[in-house]
């Protein structure tokens, strides 16, 4: 679709039902987010249908970025969730973020977005707008790909 910016990328982060537990309790948990740098204000512990988030950018400390949590799906094998962005928010878009573990006991963590420039000075630089977006999506990435 014109104007709009998609990124899908999937990293394997590991084997086991154990390794896809713990990164289920820190995706619902916000800590992808966290460790991808983000600031995650004004938000319930855990991930929920309906919550609403403020995320911050520390290299962008003036931009605030409002999202809701779209749908969450938590069961055996598959957990993550869908955020739309807000009013105010620099872009306007979806992201999903989530976990499958595979029969073969492979854990995937897939991160898809889809956005477009929302404020006047993104639509001026939407360059930097793109970029900032592929940032984050590889942020994620690491975040599920580390141990901690």
């Amino acid at each position: 679709m014109a104007g709009w910016d998609e990124v899908a990328q999937a990293v394997v982060v590991g084997d086991g039902a154990a390794r896809f537990d713990e990164l289920r309790v820190r995706l619902l948990g916000w800590r992808f987010h966290e460790r991808a740098g983000l600031r995650v204000r004004d938000r319930p512990p855990r991930v929920l249908p309906g919550a609403t988030a403020r995320l911050r950018v520390p290299w962008l400390p003036w931009v605030e970025a409002p999202v809701r949590v779209w749908s969450v799906i938590d069961e055996p094998g598959r957990a993550g969730f869908t955020c739309t962005t807000l009013p105010g928010h620099p872009v306007e878009g979806v992201e999903e973020l989530f976990l499958d573990l595979a029969d073969s006991g492979q854990v995937t963590f897939t991160v898809r977005s889809r956005a477009r420039p929302a404020l006047w000075w993104t639509r001026a630089l939407p360059w930097a707008t793109r970029a900032v977006q592929r940032i984050i999506v590889r942020r994620y990435l690491s975040a599920a790909a580390a141990r901690v």
